[in-house]
Protein backbone atom coordinates (compact mmCIF):
# COMPACT_ATOMS: atom_id res chain seq x y z
CA UNK A 1 0.00 0.00 0.00
CA UNK A 2 2.98 2.04 0.79
CA UNK A 3 4.05 2.15 -3.04
CA UNK A 4 1.04 2.66 -4.17
CA UNK A 5 0.59 6.25 -2.30
CA UNK A 6 4.04 7.10 -2.97
CA UNK A 7 4.02 6.39 -6.74
CA UNK A 8 0.31 8.25 -6.65
CA UNK A 9 1.84 11.40 -4.56
CA UNK A 10 4.69 11.05 -7.38
CA UNK A 11 2.00 11.29 -10.33
CA UNK A 12 -0.40 14.03 -8.88
CA UNK A 13 2.99 16.51 -7.60
CA UNK A 14 4.92 15.92 -11.38
CA UNK A 15 1.03 16.69 -13.16
CA UNK A 16 0.17 19.63 -11.37
CA UNK A 17 3.69 21.36 -11.19
CA UNK A 18 3.52 20.86 -15.00
CA UNK A 19 3.14 24.06 -17.23
CA UNK A 20 0.38 21.72 -19.08
CA UNK A 21 -1.88 21.72 -16.32
CA UNK A 22 -1.50 25.27 -15.59
CA UNK A 23 -2.05 26.51 -19.12
CA UNK A 24 -5.48 24.14 -19.08
CA UNK A 25 -7.07 25.22 -16.10
CA UNK A 26 -6.69 28.57 -17.38
CA UNK A 27 -7.31 27.94 -21.43
CA UNK A 28 -9.87 25.24 -21.31
CA UNK A 29 -13.20 27.31 -19.42
CA UNK A 30 -11.74 30.33 -21.77
CA UNK A 31 -11.98 28.27 -24.65
CA UNK A 32 -15.42 26.24 -24.18
CA UNK A 33 -16.75 29.69 -22.63
CA UNK A 34 -15.96 31.35 -25.84
CA UNK A 35 -17.37 28.62 -27.57
CA UNK A 36 -20.60 28.52 -26.13
CA UNK A 37 -20.92 32.20 -25.98
CA UNK A 38 -20.53 32.48 -29.91
CA UNK A 39 -22.66 29.54 -30.54
CA UNK A 40 -25.62 31.18 -28.73
CA UNK A 41 -25.22 34.69 -29.79
CA UNK A 42 -24.71 32.91 -33.59
CA UNK A 43 -27.86 31.08 -33.03
CA UNK A 44 -29.40 34.47 -31.85
CA UNK A 45 -28.52 36.51 -34.66
CA UNK A 46 -28.59 33.83 -37.51
CA UNK A 47 -30.76 35.58 -40.55
CA UNK A 48 -30.30 38.79 -39.06
CA UNK A 49 -30.08 42.03 -41.18
CA UNK A 50 -31.25 40.26 -44.49
CA UNK A 51 -32.55 42.79 -47.04
CA UNK A 52 -35.82 40.99 -48.89
CA UNK A 53 -38.80 41.69 -50.84
CA UNK A 54 -42.26 40.47 -50.44
CA UNK A 55 -43.79 40.11 -54.44
CA UNK A 56 -47.46 39.04 -54.15
CA UNK A 57 -50.76 39.83 -56.17
CA UNK A 58 -52.86 40.76 -52.97
CA UNK A 59 -51.19 44.61 -51.16
CA UNK A 60 -52.74 44.03 -47.93
CA UNK A 61 -50.98 40.33 -47.56
CA UNK A 62 -48.04 41.48 -48.24
CA UNK A 63 -48.27 44.20 -45.64
CA UNK A 64 -49.13 42.52 -43.32
CA UNK A 65 -45.96 40.14 -43.93
CA UNK A 66 -43.95 42.98 -43.79
CA UNK A 67 -45.35 44.30 -40.56
CA UNK A 68 -44.50 40.58 -39.15
CA UNK A 69 -41.11 40.87 -40.11
CA UNK A 70 -40.73 44.00 -38.93
CA UNK A 71 -42.18 43.98 -35.36
CA UNK A 72 -39.35 41.10 -34.59
CA UNK A 73 -36.48 42.86 -33.48
CA UNK A 74 -34.03 40.07 -33.95
CA UNK A 75 -34.03 40.06 -37.31
CA UNK A 76 -33.21 43.71 -38.12
CA UNK A 77 -34.65 43.03 -41.62
CA UNK A 78 -34.87 45.24 -44.67
CA UNK A 79 -38.65 44.15 -46.38
CA UNK A 80 -39.53 46.04 -49.72
CA UNK A 81 -42.78 45.59 -50.78
CA UNK A 82 -44.11 44.94 -54.50
CA UNK A 83 -47.44 44.35 -55.11
CA UNK A 84 -49.56 43.75 -56.97
CA UNK A 85 -46.65 42.09 -58.62
CA UNK A 86 -46.57 40.86 -61.98
CA UNK A 87 -45.14 37.49 -63.47
CA UNK A 88 -42.12 39.86 -65.39
CA UNK A 89 -41.17 40.76 -61.28
CA UNK A 90 -40.28 37.19 -60.70
CA UNK A 91 -36.96 37.64 -63.36
CA UNK A 92 -36.38 41.19 -62.32
CA UNK A 93 -36.11 39.86 -58.80
CA UNK A 94 -34.12 36.43 -59.71
CA UNK A 95 -31.33 38.79 -61.01
CA UNK A 96 -31.29 41.24 -58.45
CA UNK A 97 -30.61 37.80 -56.22
CA UNK A 98 -28.26 36.49 -58.38
CA UNK A 99 -25.87 39.54 -58.32
CA UNK A 100 -26.65 39.72 -54.53
CA UNK A 101 -28.38 43.18 -54.31
CA UNK A 102 -30.88 41.05 -52.70
CA UNK A 103 -30.70 38.40 -49.86
CA UNK A 104 -33.84 36.56 -51.33
CA UNK A 105 -37.40 37.13 -52.61
CA UNK A 106 -40.89 36.03 -50.85
CA UNK A 107 -43.28 34.98 -53.93
CA UNK A 108 -47.00 35.18 -52.77
CA UNK A 109 -49.95 34.44 -53.94
CA UNK A 110 -53.46 34.13 -53.04
CA UNK A 111 -56.94 33.13 -55.09
CA UNK A 112 -59.57 35.66 -55.33
CA UNK A 113 -61.56 34.81 -52.08
CA UNK A 114 -58.51 34.27 -50.04
CA UNK A 115 -59.43 30.73 -49.63
CA UNK A 116 -55.96 29.39 -50.65
CA UNK A 117 -52.19 31.11 -50.51
CA UNK A 118 -49.37 29.90 -51.76
CA UNK A 119 -45.69 31.35 -50.93
CA UNK A 120 -41.94 30.71 -52.13
CA UNK A 121 -38.53 31.76 -50.85
CA UNK A 122 -36.01 31.98 -53.29
CA UNK A 123 -32.96 33.05 -51.78
CA UNK A 124 -28.77 33.02 -53.02
CA UNK A 125 -27.85 30.82 -49.74
CA UNK A 126 -29.90 27.27 -49.63
CA UNK A 127 -29.14 26.63 -46.20
CA UNK A 128 -30.38 29.75 -44.39
CA UNK A 129 -33.58 27.83 -42.32
CA UNK A 130 -34.11 30.66 -39.86
CA UNK A 131 -34.85 33.05 -42.24
CA UNK A 132 -37.03 30.79 -43.77
CA UNK A 133 -38.71 29.99 -40.41
CA UNK A 134 -39.47 33.90 -39.81
CA UNK A 135 -40.85 34.07 -43.22
CA UNK A 136 -43.15 30.80 -42.36
CA UNK A 137 -44.21 32.09 -39.16
CA UNK A 138 -44.73 36.03 -40.50
CA UNK A 139 -46.78 34.32 -43.33
CA UNK A 140 -49.22 31.94 -40.80
CA UNK A 141 -49.87 34.78 -38.96
CA UNK A 142 -50.65 37.52 -41.69
CA UNK A 143 -53.17 34.69 -43.82
CA UNK A 144 -55.00 34.04 -40.85
CA UNK A 145 -55.61 37.88 -39.84
CA UNK A 146 -56.61 38.58 -43.23
CA UNK A 147 -59.02 35.51 -43.30
CA UNK A 148 -60.48 36.66 -39.52
CA UNK A 149 -60.76 40.05 -41.16
CA UNK A 150 -62.72 38.66 -44.13
CA UNK A 151 -65.06 37.31 -41.97
CA UNK A 152 -65.63 40.99 -40.36
CA UNK A 153 -63.98 40.42 -37.29
CA UNK A 154 -62.76 44.22 -36.31
CA UNK A 155 -58.90 45.10 -36.30
CA UNK A 156 -58.07 45.05 -32.79
CA UNK A 157 -60.28 42.14 -32.01
CA UNK A 158 -57.77 40.08 -34.70
CA UNK A 159 -54.57 41.09 -33.11
CA UNK A 160 -55.40 39.82 -29.77
CA UNK A 161 -57.49 36.65 -31.24
CA UNK A 162 -53.65 35.86 -33.23
CA UNK A 163 -51.23 37.00 -30.00
CA UNK A 164 -48.63 34.46 -29.09
CA UNK A 165 -49.09 33.20 -25.58
CA UNK A 166 -45.96 32.33 -23.59
CA UNK A 167 -45.93 29.05 -21.53
CA UNK A 168 -44.22 29.04 -18.03
CA UNK A 169 -42.98 25.95 -17.02
CA UNK A 170 -43.07 24.58 -13.89
CA UNK A 171 -41.94 21.26 -12.33
CA UNK A 172 -43.98 18.82 -10.05
CA UNK A 173 -42.22 17.86 -6.93
CA UNK A 174 -43.42 15.94 -4.13
CA UNK A 175 -46.45 17.08 -5.22
CA UNK A 176 -45.95 20.80 -5.67
CA UNK A 177 -45.14 22.86 -8.47
CA UNK A 178 -41.79 24.37 -8.54
CA UNK A 179 -40.56 26.74 -10.97
CA UNK A 180 -38.03 25.27 -13.65
CA UNK A 181 -36.51 26.88 -16.81
CA UNK A 182 -35.95 23.92 -19.33
CA UNK A 183 -33.74 26.01 -21.37
CA UNK A 184 -31.79 26.23 -17.97
CA UNK A 185 -32.46 22.76 -17.48
CA UNK A 186 -31.14 21.52 -20.97
CA UNK A 187 -27.74 23.62 -20.60
CA UNK A 188 -26.90 22.53 -17.15
CA UNK A 189 -27.18 18.56 -18.03
CA UNK A 190 -25.40 19.62 -21.42
CA UNK A 191 -22.41 21.27 -20.07
CA UNK A 192 -21.97 19.27 -16.79
CA UNK A 193 -22.36 16.29 -19.14
CA UNK A 194 -19.79 17.60 -21.53
CA UNK A 195 -17.27 18.75 -19.08
CA UNK A 196 -17.69 14.89 -17.38
CA UNK A 197 -16.81 13.57 -20.51
CA UNK A 198 -14.42 15.47 -21.72
CA UNK A 199 -12.37 15.36 -18.47
CA UNK A 200 -12.72 11.42 -17.69
CA UNK A 201 -11.51 10.79 -21.45
CA UNK A 202 -8.72 13.70 -21.15
CA UNK A 203 -7.25 12.11 -18.30
CA UNK A 204 -7.61 8.58 -19.52
CA UNK A 205 -5.42 9.31 -22.22
CA UNK A 206 -3.05 10.92 -19.84
CA UNK A 207 -2.47 7.33 -18.34
CA UNK A 208 -1.96 5.86 -21.33
CA UNK A 209 0.51 8.49 -22.90
CA UNK A 210 2.25 8.38 -19.05
CA UNK A 211 2.44 4.31 -19.46
CA UNK A 212 3.96 5.21 -23.03
CA UNK A 213 6.29 7.79 -22.02
CA UNK A 214 7.57 5.51 -19.04
CA UNK A 215 7.97 2.44 -21.33
CA UNK A 216 9.85 4.08 -24.15
CA UNK A 217 12.13 5.63 -21.39
CA UNK A 218 12.76 2.29 -19.98
CA UNK A 219 11.99 3.97 -16.11
CA UNK A 220 10.06 0.69 -15.89
CA UNK A 221 12.91 -1.56 -15.42
CA UNK A 222 14.28 -0.09 -12.64
CA UNK A 223 10.69 0.77 -11.10
CA UNK A 224 9.81 -2.60 -11.13
CA UNK A 225 12.98 -3.55 -9.07
CA UNK A 226 11.21 -2.30 -6.15
CA UNK A 227 7.72 -2.19 -7.01
CA UNK A 228 5.03 -4.14 -8.17
CA UNK A 229 3.35 -3.74 -11.64
CA UNK A 230 -0.05 -4.12 -9.74
CA UNK A 231 0.64 -1.39 -7.48
CA UNK A 232 1.96 1.27 -10.41
CA UNK A 233 -0.87 0.83 -11.86
CA UNK A 234 -3.14 1.80 -8.93
CA UNK A 235 -0.70 4.50 -7.91
CA UNK A 236 -0.82 5.71 -11.58
CA UNK A 237 -4.54 5.68 -11.60
CA UNK A 238 -5.07 7.38 -7.95
CA UNK A 239 -2.41 10.09 -8.46
CA UNK A 240 -4.00 11.15 -12.15
CA UNK A 241 -7.15 10.83 -10.96
CA UNK A 242 -6.52 13.27 -8.47
CA UNK A 243 -5.13 15.59 -10.63
CA UNK A 244 -8.62 15.78 -12.81
CA UNK A 245 -10.17 16.33 -9.64
CA UNK A 246 -8.48 19.24 -8.42
CA UNK A 247 -8.90 20.81 -11.75
CA UNK A 248 -12.59 20.33 -11.18
CA UNK A 249 -12.34 21.72 -8.21
CA UNK A 250 -10.74 24.60 -9.44
CA UNK A 251 -13.11 25.07 -11.84
CA UNK A 252 -16.13 24.54 -9.67
CA UNK A 253 -14.71 27.56 -7.38
CA UNK A 254 -14.56 29.88 -10.11
CA UNK A 255 -17.78 29.22 -11.00
CA UNK A 256 -19.62 29.61 -7.79
CA UNK A 257 -17.60 33.24 -7.49
CA UNK A 258 -18.14 34.22 -11.09
CA UNK A 259 -21.88 33.15 -10.61
CA UNK A 260 -22.48 36.16 -7.35
CA UNK A 261 -20.84 38.68 -9.86
CA UNK A 262 -22.68 41.30 -11.51
CA UNK A 263 -22.02 39.99 -14.80
CA UNK A 264 -23.24 36.70 -14.17
CA UNK A 265 -26.48 38.74 -13.13
CA UNK A 266 -26.57 40.64 -16.20
CA UNK A 267 -25.71 37.76 -18.25
CA UNK A 268 -28.91 35.47 -16.37
CA UNK A 269 -31.27 38.32 -16.96
CA UNK A 270 -32.80 37.17 -20.02
CA UNK A 271 -34.50 34.49 -18.16
CA UNK A 272 -31.61 31.30 -18.50
CA UNK A 273 -31.55 30.48 -14.80
CA UNK A 274 -28.88 27.49 -14.47
CA UNK A 275 -29.26 25.49 -11.29
CA UNK A 276 -27.05 22.87 -9.53
CA UNK A 277 -27.75 20.83 -6.30
CA UNK A 278 -25.32 19.47 -4.32
CA UNK A 279 -26.81 16.13 -4.71
CA UNK A 280 -25.80 16.56 -8.21
CA UNK A 281 -22.45 17.94 -7.44
CA UNK A 282 -21.57 15.02 -5.54
CA UNK A 283 -22.57 12.30 -8.20
CA UNK A 284 -21.02 14.38 -10.52
CA UNK A 285 -18.09 13.46 -8.44
CA UNK A 286 -18.80 9.86 -8.02
CA UNK A 287 -19.58 9.31 -11.85
CA UNK A 288 -15.99 11.45 -12.61
CA UNK A 289 -14.25 9.11 -10.70
CA UNK A 290 -16.13 5.99 -11.85
CA UNK A 291 -15.86 7.08 -15.22
CA UNK A 292 -12.07 7.54 -15.13
CA UNK A 293 -11.50 4.59 -13.41
CA UNK A 294 -12.87 2.75 -16.18
CA UNK A 295 -11.67 4.75 -18.91
CA UNK A 296 -8.39 5.30 -17.53
CA UNK A 297 -7.67 1.68 -16.87
CA UNK A 298 -8.51 0.79 -20.40
CA UNK A 299 -6.03 3.02 -21.73
CA UNK A 300 -3.36 2.15 -19.32
CA UNK A 301 -3.87 -1.69 -20.59
CA UNK A 302 -3.66 -0.46 -24.59
CA UNK A 303 -0.60 1.47 -23.68
CA UNK A 304 1.32 -1.05 -22.26
CA UNK A 305 0.66 -3.24 -25.81
CA UNK A 306 1.68 0.00 -27.70
CA UNK A 307 5.06 1.48 -28.33
CA UNK A 308 4.14 4.67 -29.72
CA UNK A 309 1.75 7.63 -28.80
CA UNK A 310 0.59 7.95 -32.32
CA UNK A 311 -0.33 3.96 -32.21
CA UNK A 312 -2.28 5.06 -28.58
CA UNK A 313 -4.20 7.78 -30.69
CA UNK A 314 -5.68 5.06 -32.92
CA UNK A 315 -7.47 3.88 -30.28
CA UNK A 316 -8.78 7.16 -28.81
CA UNK A 317 -12.04 6.91 -31.14
CA UNK A 318 -13.13 3.72 -29.77
CA UNK A 319 -13.36 5.15 -26.95
CA UNK A 320 -15.22 8.42 -28.28
CA UNK A 321 -18.35 6.23 -29.68
CA UNK A 322 -20.14 5.87 -26.24
CA UNK A 323 -19.53 9.58 -26.12
CA UNK A 324 -21.28 9.97 -29.51
CA UNK A 325 -23.83 8.11 -29.04
CA UNK A 326 -24.70 9.78 -25.21
CA UNK A 327 -24.62 13.07 -26.50
CA UNK A 328 -26.37 12.00 -29.76
CA UNK A 329 -29.27 11.27 -27.66
CA UNK A 330 -29.23 14.01 -25.54
CA UNK A 331 -32.64 15.80 -26.51
CA UNK A 332 -34.24 12.17 -26.17
CA UNK A 333 -33.11 11.39 -22.76
CA UNK A 334 -33.88 15.44 -21.23
CA UNK A 335 -37.27 14.85 -22.42
CA UNK A 336 -37.71 11.40 -21.66
CA UNK A 337 -35.85 10.92 -18.99
CA UNK A 338 -37.95 7.98 -17.67
CA UNK A 339 -38.25 6.13 -20.97
CA UNK A 340 -37.31 2.48 -21.61
CA UNK A 341 -34.38 3.20 -23.56
CA UNK A 342 -32.84 6.47 -21.44
CA UNK A 343 -32.77 3.69 -18.69
CA UNK A 344 -31.18 1.37 -20.42
CA UNK A 345 -28.87 3.58 -21.41
CA UNK A 346 -28.13 5.15 -18.32
CA UNK A 347 -27.25 1.34 -17.05
CA UNK A 348 -24.61 0.63 -19.78
CA UNK A 349 -21.22 1.47 -17.86
CA UNK A 350 -19.37 3.78 -20.88
CA UNK A 351 -22.38 5.37 -21.38
CA UNK A 352 -23.97 5.55 -17.87
CA UNK A 353 -21.47 8.58 -16.27
CA UNK A 354 -23.05 11.04 -18.96
CA UNK A 355 -26.64 9.89 -19.72
CA UNK A 356 -27.38 9.09 -15.91
CA UNK A 357 -26.43 12.76 -15.51
CA UNK A 358 -28.67 14.27 -17.90
CA UNK A 359 -31.53 12.27 -16.23
CA UNK A 360 -30.45 13.50 -12.81
CA UNK A 361 -30.65 17.15 -14.44
CA UNK A 362 -33.80 16.64 -16.05
CA UNK A 363 -35.65 14.75 -13.39
CA UNK A 364 -34.30 12.82 -10.46
CA UNK A 365 -34.74 9.39 -11.28
CA UNK A 366 -35.23 6.65 -7.93
CA UNK A 367 -32.96 5.87 -5.84
CA UNK A 368 -32.50 2.41 -6.85
CA UNK A 369 -31.77 3.20 -10.30
CA UNK A 370 -29.10 5.40 -9.28
CA UNK A 371 -27.58 2.66 -7.13
CA UNK A 372 -27.87 0.03 -9.54
CA UNK A 373 -26.07 2.25 -12.50
CA UNK A 374 -23.05 3.00 -9.40
CA UNK A 375 -22.97 -0.83 -8.97
CA UNK A 376 -22.96 -2.00 -12.45
CA UNK A 377 -20.22 0.78 -13.02
CA UNK A 378 -18.10 -0.55 -9.80
CA UNK A 379 -18.25 -4.12 -10.97
CA UNK A 380 -18.04 -2.97 -14.90
CA UNK A 381 -14.38 -0.59 -13.09
CA UNK A 382 -13.35 -3.98 -11.32
CA UNK A 383 -13.73 -6.34 -14.12
CA UNK A 384 -11.40 -3.77 -16.45
CA UNK A 385 -8.83 -3.07 -13.61
CA UNK A 386 -8.46 -6.56 -13.44
CA UNK A 387 -7.80 -7.49 -17.15
CA UNK A 388 -5.57 -4.20 -17.64
CA UNK A 389 -3.37 -5.14 -14.64
CA UNK A 390 -2.66 -8.44 -16.17
CA UNK A 391 -1.75 -6.95 -19.61
CA UNK A 392 -0.03 -4.22 -18.24
CA UNK A 393 2.35 -6.66 -16.39
CA UNK A 394 3.49 -8.47 -19.13
CA UNK A 395 3.20 -5.55 -22.10
CA UNK A 396 5.36 -3.37 -20.22
CA UNK A 397 8.33 -5.01 -20.67
CA UNK A 398 7.55 -6.11 -24.12
CA UNK A 399 9.32 -3.79 -27.10
CA UNK A 400 9.55 -3.86 -30.79
CA UNK A 401 6.52 -5.85 -31.06
CA UNK A 402 2.69 -5.70 -32.26
CA UNK A 403 0.86 -7.65 -29.49
CA UNK A 404 -2.04 -9.62 -30.79
CA UNK A 405 -5.13 -10.64 -29.57
CA UNK A 406 -3.87 -14.56 -28.65
CA UNK A 407 -0.62 -13.48 -27.41
CA UNK A 408 -2.77 -10.96 -24.93
CA UNK A 409 -5.25 -13.48 -23.95
CA UNK A 410 -2.14 -16.16 -22.93
CA UNK A 411 -0.98 -12.71 -20.79
CA UNK A 412 -4.51 -13.18 -19.11
CA UNK A 413 -4.21 -16.71 -18.12
CA UNK A 414 -0.41 -15.85 -16.41
CA UNK A 415 -0.39 -16.31 -12.74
Amino acid sequence: MRDIWLIAKREYLEQIRGKAFKVTTILIPVVFVSIFSISFFASKNSGSGKHITIAANDPALAARVRDQLLTDKDARMIVDVIAPAADSVRQQLLTEVDEKQLDGFLWLTTESDGSKASATYAAHASGDFATTARLSDAVDHAVVQQRLTAHGIAAGDVEALTSDVKIHTEQVKNGKEVSSNAFGTFWAAYIMAFLLSFTVVMYGMNVGRSVIQEKTSRIFEVMLATVKPGDMLAGKLIGIGAVGLSQLAIWAIAAAIFSGSALAASLMSGGLKIQVSGAEIALFAIYFLLGYALYSALFAGLAATCDTEQELQQYAPLAAVPIWLSFGMITFIVSNPNSALSVAISMFPPCAPITMFLRIASQFPPLWQIALSLAIMAVSVYIVIWLSSRIYRIGILMYGKRATIPEMLRWLRYS
